[in-house]
């Protein structure tokens, strides 16, 4: 049989084919439109997403035999809002992850409804980010608009609606709506009340890997495939990302360094810390996860080559780069504000300490080591919460750089599994399919068997010694620059 993934990213969909051992049949990806219509807003149009998404499933399954099509999983961005009218019509283009608007309605819920509460409800606190402040936001700025929602959802889940009429999410994804209670897994009716939302427009909840229901009969006409195919929850990108990579069970680690940055560590017992620096999320495996979140990773990278070098051979730049541990210019990486451990949507990306002798090297160096420190902060939550992590795997678009896998191993002290197969959130989704048509017993069975370690970056003593030399300083610019944010 085959299982189909579809990783409903911030610039693309990502499919993927598997069969039920694991082997990877295709991979296809679709780009779609972001847009910017005021600073610190980002929005994309969920129409784009299914139709990318069915093009993209056609253009996968060519040459393939579509009547073995049993399911489809997914990973996908998180937090966005979507909303739809009682007639299913978008009611505005969706407001994403990476968007800023939201800052007083964050405050609001921090400061005035208060972080106690907040963590006692849904065990986080609220971020620019989140659902939640982003269903404020609309209240207050479109109320015309906030009177004619029917159903609320994630971006991954409208593509779930469009294709099988299921209206569902996950308690993965929906953990990052700051609607959830997270250690209950159900609907908070505090953060109900609180953002005038009633349960009737909030999806129906399942496990990552449960059934939600079956492809229409119109869309599976379209894409050549059985009406019998199932279509399961799937989870949010970073849950996805991790089942792909065999971070299920206990005490797992996976850092992803996609267009955010994410370090994010498996645990069977519920926990949360108590300045809430890292978020406490239900995992896809029905256990939980802590993790911290940086806004601005691979796109830290992927702005500096291309919009300050005007280059892509992203190869070509980190060349000239050796001297590691020794570099005097530092970069602060908050080009969309930042999320953990600081949830300052003001912060801003900064470099610091040239001279006349700094080189276009040593900045694209500065870049690199600066997401690693960032991702470091997320870290030192959790050693204080007592989490001993001595491995990592690795993930993401910036995992693809020998050099960047050995700045992280050694910033952070880990050593680092490169996976013979890294496709993300994609290959979890389709991981996610498979474990739901009855393929596999359960998530964590499949996710160890399927991650297949094929290399480690070790810490170097002398690296990492001059490494914490240097993240002791750039730990202390955040608070610094703080107050000209």
């Amino acid at each position: 049989m085959i299982y189909i993934g579809i990783d409903l990213g911030t610039s693309a969909v990502k499919l993927l084919a598997m069969d039920e051992n694991g082997t990877i049949l295709k991979t296809v990806s679709k780009e779609y439109p972001l847009f910017f219509p005021h600073p610190g807003w980002s929005e994309q149009n969920p129409e784009d997403w299914f139709t990318q998404s069915v093009e993209g499933m056609k253009e996968l399954t060519e040459g393939i035999d579509r009547s073995k099509v049993a399911g489809i999983g997914f990973g996908g961005q998180m937090h966005g809002l979507v909303t739809l009218d009682e007639n299913d019509k978008v009611i505005r283009p969706a407001i994403l992850w990476n968007d800023g608007r939201s800052q007083k309605e964050t405050e609001y819920l921090n400061n005035e409804i208060g972080k106690e509460k907040l963590s006692a409800y849904t065990a986080n606190i609220a971020f620019a980010g989140f659902t939640a402040p982003k269903i404020l936001w609309m209240k207050k700025n479109e109320p015309e608009k906030f009177a004619k929602i029917a159903k609320i959802m994630l971006p991954k889940d409208y593509l779930a609606y469009r294709l099988s009429g299921s209206f569902c999410t996950d308690v993965s994804d929906a953990s990052g709506m700051l609607l959830l209670d997270v250690k209950n897994r159900c609907w908070s009716r505090e953060m109900m009340e609180i953002c005038d939302v009633r349960e009737e427009q909030l999806p129906k909840l399942y496990e990552s890997w449960e059934v939600v229901g079956t492809l229409k009969p119109e869309v599976a006409a379209e894409l050549g495939f059985s009406a019998d195919v199932k279509v399961v929850a799937g989870a949010g990108d970073n849950a996805a990302a991790a089942v792909g990579t065999g971070t299920v069970g206990d005490g797992q680690c996976n850092i992803s360094l996609g267009t955010s940055g994410t370090i994010f560590i498996s645990s069977k017992n519920f926990g949360v810390d108590e300045n809430n620096a890292l978020h406490s999320f239900c995992h896809a495996d029905g256990s939980y996860h802590l993790m911290g979140c940086m806004l601005s990773a691979a796109s830290c990278n992927k702005w500096w080559a291309e919009e300050i070098l005007q280059t892509k051979d992203f190869a070509a730049e980190q060349a000239p780069i050796e001297k590691l541990g020794e570099n005097h210019v530092f970069f602060l990486p908050y080009l969309m504000g930042e999320r953990s451990p600081h949830n300052n949507p003001d912060a801003r990306g900064v470099f610091f300490g040239m001279s006349m002798d700094t080189t276009r090297a040593d900045m694209t160096q500065a870049v690199l080591e600066g997401v690693a420190f960032g991702l470091r902060d997320s870290l030192e939550v959790a050693r204080k919460l007592g989490i001993k992590i001595e491995r990592t795997k690795i993930c993401g678009g910036g995992a693809k750089s020998p050099l960047w896998k050995k700045i992280i191993a050694n910033v952070m002290n880990l050593k680092v599994d490169v996976l013979e197969v890294e496709e993300g959130p994609s290959m979890g989704g389709a991981m996610l399919a498979a474990v739901g048509c009855g393929a596999y017993l359960d998530v964590e069975t499949i996710g160890k068997k399927m991650a297949h370690v094929v290399d480690t970056v070790e810490p170097e003593e002398e690296l990492v010694a001059k490494y914490e030399e240097c993240y002791q300083r750039f730990r202390k610019l955040y608070p610094t620059l703080t107050p000209l944010f």
